[in-house]
């Protein structure tokens, strides 16, 4: 795969928040056929709210429109649009393009995506980063609190990632020159993470929440 170029922005916080997409054979011509996922209920346990841990067993999967980014540097906008979906402003991808201000040199940071999320949906969304080169316990709980308790509110999290990492399946998923995906759902109580790929050929896929942060890590998530 040939990476586009990569741009990036610097955070209020002075830290590096980089963008990028993917170029690949991966990426259809035209976006695929929306899939709609249903919405889950959280399951809870009683004996571990009371004792005050997080209970393991609780799951969410939050209802989305699956679109394919229909070029190679449209990851940003469809990624973006899977979170719009759930929120009931599935806007083109065009559109949202023009919003983040996307051009084939892809979209500049996580912090366009948070500015774009909150201006068509006024839900509050802010920018997280991972600074490190991989994550650190902290940091690793700091996703975890954040997706539970986005998905919980029916609020998909869209993160910008770089690298290679394996799915629960044992398939790797490599963007060496940076991507978007949105995080959908989450089971175990945050110990799987459900991903919406716009890139990826099955589109949606589980990964563990360590391996999500240690791909996000040295960019950062909107949540």
């Amino acid at each position: 795969m040939k990476p586009i170029v990569q741009k990036s922005g610097l955070s209020v916080a002075g830290l590096l928040v980089a963008g990028g997409c993917l170029a690949g054979p991966a990426v259809t011509a035209q976006a695929a056929p929306a899939a709609t996922t249903p919405v889950g209920a959280v399951h809870t346990d009683d004996r571990a709210a009371k004792n005050g841990r997080a209970d393991r067993r609780a799951e969410r999967a939050v209802g989305i429109e699956y679109q394919a980014q229909p070029n190679f540097y449209y990851c940003g906008p469809a990624a973006t649009r899977i979170a719009l979906s759930a929120l009931g402003r599935a806007l083109p991808q065009d559109e949202v393009a023009k919003r983040l201000g996307t051009t084939e040199a892809g979209t500049d940071s996580a912090l366009d995506i948070t500015r774009v999320l909150n201006e068509l949906t006024g839900r509050g969304y802010r920018t997280t980063e991972i600074p490190d080169p991989v994550a650190k316990p902290e940091q690793v709980d700091r996703l975890r609190s954040d997706v539970v308790a986005a998905l919980d509110k029916g609020q998909p999290v869209v993160a910008n990632i770089k690298g290679t990492a394996v799915d629960t399946v044992g398939n790797p998923h490599s963007y060496e020159g940076g991507h978007y995906l949105t995080l959908v759902g989450y089971r175990d109580g945050g110990d799987l993470i459900r991903i919406a790929d716009p890139a990826a050929p099955e589109g949606e896929y589980w990964m563990t929440l360590e391996k999500v942060a240690n791909w996000i890590a040295e960019r950062g998530y909107s949540s």
